[in-house]
């Protein structure tokens, strides 16, 4: 997965895209040693355990579960990967840049 998630934050670099990544391999001092290992760039919220509050309030119960949100914090889609995380992230960028072209259509 990770080659993928590298790419996509890559290539999306320049649109209204976050990779945000919920840590639960230990303490904080670990984490940045695996961030840096991996050469993860993206930011990390560091949930320490399985059964961290993160997790819990999320509901997490399978590593990695994945959440694509929408521009309005919606959650769309769960546990895509790879050309379906593609094709979901694509299916949001494109419906913000038509939201935002029918906004400035309508003088908003």
């Amino acid at each position: 997965m990770l080659p993928h998630e590298k790419t996509l934050v890559k290539r999306l670099k320049d649109e209204p895209f976050a990779l945000i990544g919920i840590n639960s391999d230990g303490d904080a001092e670990k984490v940045k040693k695996i961030l840096k290992e991996q050469e993860i760039p993206w930011r990390q919220a560091i949930d320490e355990t399985t059964g961290g509050p993160w997790a819990t309030k999320w509901g997490v119960q399978g590593w990695p579960t994945i959440y694509v949100l929408d521009h309005k914090g919606v959650i769309r889609f769960k546990d895509v990967r790879d050309e379906d995380m593609d094709k979901a992230v694509n299916q949001l960028l494109e419906e913000l840049k038509a939201e935002q072209q029918k906004a400035k259509g309508t003088g908003k």
